[in-house]
């Protein structure tokens, strides 16, 4: 029951979706059980692939050539965006202005405290998104399904790097406001370990829908996108923010959607 306490404290962090009254009680709320609900992370890619795959294989069918698989992406992106709140994309913003915005460390991180958007989280954003959506329809070209599992694999394996960051990074946000300082004690193997058996079944989806190429490279390009950023963020920051793990998820989910899209 303490892990089903954890996955709804996630749930509660990591979406919008509501844990409100006697649940909320039930499930409670501390610091330490907090930095416990980040090994269920990819457990909630879980819930929003699941709901971005079914608005994309509802609306596929009816919106016919490439445009129309262009606007059942958006759709389906639209709908993951609304689940979330935009959690991750905000953090990948906020790192692009931080890090383009100044060399100095300590105004990097100070510019990506601002809730202000610059013009190098902007172009971030169209940037990300317009990709998504580009690599997406893509995969519609190969067939609807091999979209849909694409995007529920991604979903969940795109949150599983982050907690590789939290294990081996330190944490270097700001003590009294950052909304990821319960994360700046690194987490244990154990929450480790339960993250990757989260991530095992999305692994094997996309062996088994996927040419196993593609499929390996998607894997792939999930990890060097994961080390590239912790390498950007030990390099720039000397460690990881929650901004960077949003970032880190949004370049992981894409390098994902990219190997999968790549016709050699």
């Amino acid at each position: 029951m303490q892990g089903v306490r954890h996955f709804l404290l996630a749930l509660q962090f990591f979406t919008r979706v509501p844990v409100t009254g006697r649940l909320a009680d039930w499930v409670g709320f501390s610091p330490a059980m907090l930095r416990a609900s980040a090994a269920h992370f990819p457990g909630v890619g879980w819930l929003v692939g699941a709901v971005g795959a079914a608005v994309f294989l509802l609306t596929q069918p009816g919106l016919h050539g490439v445009a129309g698989a262009a606007a059942a992406a958006l759709l389906s992106t639209i709908a993951t965006v609304l689940l979330t709140g935009a959690f991750h994309e905000d953090g990948l913003a906020d790192v692009a202005d931080g890090l383009g915005g100044s060399a100095d460390r300590e105004r990097a991180l100070e510019i990506m405290k601002d809730s202000r958007i610059g013009a190098f989280g902007a172009i971030a954003l169209v940037l990300a998104l317009g990709l998504k959506i580009a690599l997406l329809a893509t995969l519609a070209g190969q067939g609807a399904a091999n979209a849909a599992t694409a995007l529920l694999a991604a979903h969940v394996l795109s949150r599983l790097a982050p907690l590789f960051l939290i294990r081996f990074l330190p944490h270097v946000g700001s003590e009294g406001s950052s909304k990821s300082k319960p994360l700046a004690d690194a987490i244990g193997g154990g929450a480790l370990l339960v993250g990757v058996l989260y991530g095992m079944p999305a692994a094997a989806l996309l062996l088994v829908t996927h040419p196993s190429t593609q499929a390996v490279a998607a894997l792939a390009g999930c990890a060097l996108g994961a080390f590239l950023l912790a390498r950007l963020l030990m390099r720039r920051l000397q460690g990881f923010t929650g901004d960077g793990l949003g970032a880190t998820q949004q370049v992981c989910e894409l390098a994902i959607y990219l190997a999968l899209a790549w016709q050699a």
